[in-house]
């Protein structure tokens, strides 16, 4: 039997955001908020990694039902609106819950530890999150540890399982940029696991349309380079030299900048580097350099023999970016208004943005989606594929709204 029409007050997606320090009030808050006293099918909770976790999700779930998922991550930073107070910035603590429920909805998730020893059986076991969902529109949200290193690893396996039919979106949860541990959360009303080095997979169906949609804001700068030599996410040689001397000095700068990893890594945010794609530039953060084999070590892979480029951008088509990615997948809906979208944002760009250009960004996604809510985080990358096996990216913007 064919589904029943679904119009938009029979679906709804809520969000809800809180600074509060007291891990239970802000449990409390943000799920208080979000809910507005509706039984969900899905809840997604973002929050800062100095909570006490353990005492947050307990106040999320405590009067849940019990078939609700509940999962979600450590974060480097949170954003939510509209009016919800924009972007309060680098506060302390802070925590955002996505709730979805109504009709036409099915969940399935999967928790897969221990993931960086088989990224990419991870991701085919995330992925079986989908095996049995029976709606005419479907996603497969990731949610990984964002130390995992080759993440691309995980995206390739959810899509050996997938195939091209079905999309994926996702991040990687952080620790606001101290890249020590990071946490990601499963479970439900009757508990909720705190784990780490893991990937969350949930299965989306949905009786109506889902959207997604990827934008960087980052402009190829200067003539290509060829890598010459790589191996997953190390980049040995660019144009037969090695890599760390080319990408030096096309930036005008020297190996005494790798004196101080903290200030090379900020260097390397503001210089990525952008794969030639059929769709446009694919971002790769640098985020160390080997002084000794004279390479470049990347957060996700560099095939060899891609052309590459040094990128550039400012913060007008950073904050432009968020607004197309947000557009892109309502456009994706295909005519039906959206309920909200789930967002994710690369941490890199949050910190280039600074405050006032957060609250920027936040504005321009709330027109971009006509006033719907919409929440999520800012990662350590971002996964979004809607064709072919890649699907890992990073200082770029991932969306997905739902119809």
């Amino acid at each position: 039997m064919a589904p029943l029409p679904i119009s938009p007050e029979d679906r709804w997606l809520g969000v809800g955001r809180t600074v509060a320090d007291d891990p239970a009030v802000a449990g409390r808050e943000a799920v208080s908020a979000a809910l507005a006293g509706r039984t969900p099918s899905l809840l997604m909770v973002f929050c800062s990694h100095t909570y006490e976790l353990a005492k947050l999700l307990d106040a999320v779930r405590a009067d849940l039902p019990g078939p609700t998922a509940i999962v979600g991550g450590t974060t480097n930073g949170q954003l939510a609106g509209p009016g919800l107070g924009l972007n309060a910035g680098n506060v302390p603590m802070g925590a955002v819950v996505v709730a979805l429920g109504g009709r036409g909805f099915e969940v399935r998730t999967q928790a897969v530890r221990e993931a960086s020893g088989r990224r990419r059986e991870a991701g085919m076991d995330a992925a079986a999150s989908m095996a049995t969902i029976d709606k005419p529109h479907g996603v497969c949200l990731l949610l990984s540890d964002g130390l995992t290193r080759e993440q691309h690893e995980i995206v390739r396996g959810a899509y050996s399982v997938l195939g091209a039919a079905v999309p994926i979106v996702g991040g990687c949860s952080g620790d606001d940029l101290r890249y020590d541990r990071t946490y990601q959360f499963h479970g439900d009303a009757g508990g909720v696991e705190i784990l780490t080095d893991a990937v969350i997979g949930v299965g989306l169906g949905s009786d109506a349309p889902l959207g997604v949609g990827i934008a960087h804001g980052w402009a190829k700068r200067g003539d290509p380079m060829v890598v010459t030599s790589s191996s997953g996410g190390q980049i040995f040689m660019l144009d037969n030299e090695p890599a760390l001397d080319v990408y030096l000095r096309r930036l005008e700068a020297d190996r005494s900048l790798l004196d101080d990893l903290e200030a090379f890594r900020v260097f390397a945010f503001k210089n990525p580097l952008g794969l030639s794609r059929r769709t446009g530039e694919d971002i790769r953060v640098v985020h160390d350099g080997d002084p000794g084999d004279g390479s470049l070590l990347c957060l996700a892979d560099v095939p060899q023999g891609a052309l590459a480029w040094a990128m550039g951008t400012d913060k007008d088509s950073l904050i432009t970016a968020a607004a197309e990615s947000c557009g892109q997948a309502v456009a994706m809906l295909g005519g039906p208004e959206p309920i909200g979208l789930v967002t994710f944002d690369c941490g890199a760009r949050k910190v280039m943005l600074g405050d006032d250009g957060l609250d920027r960004e936040i504005a321009a996604i709330g027109k971009a989606v006509g006033g719907a809510p919409f929440g999520g985080f800012y990662t350590y990358g971002e996964m979004a594929r809607t064709s072919g096996a890649r699907g890992m990216h990073h200082l770029t913007v991932v969306a997905l709204a739902v119809a």
